[in-house]
């Protein structure tokens, strides 16, 4: 039988529902063809950052001034750095060879908190060629006096800002900590957010005892991190106007892929597995998600999708939370509890 692993995301047809997400891999052509050929459905470029566009747009300022007061030609010249010499130029670059070397959606990652001129970036990736856009909502509100509402005002009119400039569809990836997530993924959806990526992880530093220095090492994720984007994809799975569901953090197999498209993802993300065991995991992880199928019938991924998820009023859900939250503490059993 040949289980069919078509899926839909963001209006993009896919080949099936594993993307590799951002991440060194897809920094290259050659890391490109690699994650193509190993089946990826669809390959998400590591971010283009709000900083580096500004540190880009301040250098061009710059130099575009050299000579500008010795003769009139001069300020015809503009150094070779100005023009293609730049991390965003470089990344345009990354996004035209990319999607002329595979057959699959090559999604670009644009990264930042403010709306300001950066953002006029987006229609360049379009422009580039980019299939949609992975705009990465990465802010810890970490001043006391910025409230909840503000930040979600933020990234709302984030969203907007890039939607005004760009037709391709864009995906919104977010970090779960909004006081009200729910009502938080409604807003984006009705601002025109053609997907959510649940969830961005915030990397936090540790304190080094040896040293006595901060640190900031990236740790891959785990499949224990796995629960939190679990809960919020069964509760929007369905419920959302149109916006589409790609779940990430903590693939490691194909547990974690089958239990993220019960629960409704449309697609599921991964990178932390694809640098632990290279981009050849991909094959292993299609190959286990065929097997499971196959074993229990099912013809399609798609018959699968969303069997998991909360089918009860919100009201209702939220009171059934609340009794497994009760349930799951009063119930601990373990070597040194007695009941």
């Amino acid at each position: 039988m040949d289980t069919d692993l078509t899926s839909n995301y963001l209006g993009l047809t896919l080949r099936n529902p594993i993307v590799a997400s951002a991440s060194p891999l897809s920094a290259t052509v050659i890391g490109v063809r690699q994650l193509h050929a190993t089946g990826a459905g669809a390959i998400v470029l590591p971010s283009l950052f709000e900083e580096q566009i500004r540190h880009d747009m301040r250098s061009t300022e710059r130099l575009s001034q050299v000579g500008s007061n010795s003769f009139p030609e001069a300020s015809s010249y503009f150094p070779d750095t100005v023009r293609d010499d730049g991390v965003p130029h470089r990344y345009l670059d990354l996004i035209a060879e990319a999607r002329h070397a595979v057959d699959i959606p090559i999604i670009a990652s644009l990264n930042g908190t403010t709306v300001s001129g950066w953002v006029d970036y987006a229609s360049q990736f379009e422009a580039a060629g980019a299939s949609a856009i992975e705009l990465n909502f990465y802010r810890i509100a970490s001043s006391p006096t910025a409230t909840g509402p503000e930040v979600e005002a933020d990234c709302i009119a984030l969203l907007k800002a890039v939607r005004a400039r760009v037709k391709i569809p864009i995906a919104m990836k977010l970090h779960p900590h909004f006081s009200a997530f729910g009502a938080m993924a409604r807003q984006l959806d009705a601002a025109g957010a053609d997907g959510l990526v649940l969830f961005n992880r915030l990397y936090q530093a540790d304190i080094d005892l040896v040293r006595l220095a901060w640190t900031n090492d990236v740790a891959l994720s785990h499949p224990s991190e796995i629960r939190l984007g679990l809960l919020w994809l069964s509760q929007l799975s369905g419920r959302l106007s149109h916006a589409s569901l790609a779940a990430g953090s903590g693939v490691e197999t194909v547990d974690e892929v089958l239990k993220y498209l019960l629960a409704g993802a449309d697609v599921v993300m991964t990178a932390s597995a694809l640098l632990r065991h290279g981009p050849g995991h991909i094959r292993t992880l299609l190959s286990d998600l065929k097997t499971w199928l196959e074993l229990r019938d099912f013809k399609s991924v798609s018959e699968i999708r969303g069997l998991m998820e909360a089918t009860h009023p919100v009201t209702d859900t939220e009171r059934q939370e609340r009794g497994d939250y009760i349930r799951s503490l009063t119930g601990y059993r373990g070597p040194y509890v007695r009941r």
